[in-house]
């Protein structure tokens, strides 16, 4: 079941949806895609900058406005059910997350960028492998006297050909695990840095490899202490994969709002086509799917409010939520049957992001892992 909110609460999401709907349409979004740009710089401004979304999930200190994880996970809900072709999950979430959980000198001046949205920024870590994290990681740093150096490639950075700022996870050489993580922000147009394009099967989030070739980082632009990322990694992490669940809450609950509404007006041998009883027992499945990928997406938001089992939380939202949101998205296609398989419906949107969102930041059955492993760790302490 779903949780109760405050007037705020409730008057914020509105709000979202109300601008969204009204300037995110999917004849937007299509044009969008098939640009040059492939994202959508008008939308960016209204909603990140002139509404100040992208000060959301930022403290008030920092330059943002504040609001907890609850208040973003309805925004990312929001976002979820349009497939809105810009950053703020990157920018706002994964970058400003990392930020907001380390301690730099530099940190008000970074966040308060990317809380005007004037800054765009996204994380940049994964090896060509594809590895979960932190194993994952694929850039190298090094250091000589005072002097650091990053090589290697970022894979898979979302929105990596637009962002600005890039914060990277870097390797110290010879360490494992979440042990010798160095975090860094650097300005994308750095000497030693270059950004290709990625084709990617989901379209409405674009991807980009990220090249350092021996790129000199300044000592200003380490985030924290050399070494010693791998905390505030893990965190922003963990809260990024508990709010990436409530966006994938949204498309699921939009693949079914789009189904239902399809199923009324679709006529087939003289009645609505959900009218049968076949067609009846798909949806159903898929609303069973939709409410229970609600709970779950709210645990892992109570979990992160709470500080209670929150990686376990956010762990268990992100296995189920990746797999409704993709079973919904494609019963949504057969659903609409014909019309459902063409470029020219949405549906195939939707299922392109269930399906790379799955493994945005690690696969289902990482998470699965996870959960597996604290449940055996909670087994070896009760004995």
């Amino acid at each position: 079941m779903a949780m109760a909110l405050t007037d705020d609460q409730a008057a914020l999401r509105e709000a979202a949806r109300d601008f969204l709907t009204d300037k995110a349409g999917f004849e937007r979004l299509r044009k969008t895609i098939e640009s040059e740009a492939g994202w959508d710089e008008e939308l960016w401004q209204g909603f990140a900058v002139e509404m100040g979304f992208a000060g959301a999930g930022i403290a008030e200190a920092d330059g943002g406005i504040g609001l907890g994880v609850l208040e973003q996970s309805l925004i990312m809900e929001e976002l979820g059910r349009v497939l809105a072709a810009i950053p703020w999950f990157e920018s706002v979430v994964l970058a400003g997350g990392i930020l907001a959980a380390s301690e730099t000198p530099r940190r008000a001046e970074w966040l308060g960028g990317i809380a005007s949205g004037e800054t765009i920024a996204t994380l940049a870590m994964r090896s060509a492998a594809g590895s979960p994290i932190p194993d994952g990681i694929g850039p190298v740093i090094t250091s000589s006297g005072d002097e650091w150096s990053l090589s290697g490639e970022a894979h898979y950075v979302p929105f990596g050909h637009v962002a600005t700022l890039l914060l990277v996870a870097a390797r110290n050489e010879g360490t494992t695990g979440w042990d010798g993580i160095t975090l860094l922000a650097i300005p994308a147009d750095s000497a030693g840095v270059s950004v290709t394009r990625q084709t990617s099967l989901d379209l409405t989030r674009p991807y980009a490899t990220i090249s350092f070739d021996n790129a000199k980082v300044a000592s200003d632009a380490i985030v924290g202490q050399p070494g010693d990322g791998g905390k505030a990694l893990r965190t922003a992490l963990t809260r990024a994969a508990a709010l990436l669940s409530a966006e994938q809450l949204g498309g699921a609950a939009r693949s079914l709002q789009e189904t239902v509404a399809y199923s009324k007006e679709r006529i087939q041998f003289g009645r609505p086509i959900g009218s049968f009883q076949a067609v009846k027992h798909r949806l159903a499945d898929m609303k069973l799917m939709v409410d229970s990928a609600r709970t779950a997406a709210d645990w892992a938001v109570r979990s992160l409010e709470s500080g209670d089992e929150t990686e376990t939380a956010a762990a268990g939202a992100r296995t189920y939520c990746s797999d409704a949101f993709l079973h919904c998205a494609g019963d949504a296609i057969q659903l609409h049957g014909g019309i459902g398989f063409t470029w020219e419906h949405q549906a195939h949107l939707f299922f392109k992001r269930a399906r790379a969102s799955a493994t945005l930041l690690d696969p289902p059955a990482h998470y699965r892992e996870t959960i597996a492993r604290h449940l055996f760790d909670d087994q070896q302490e009760a004995a």
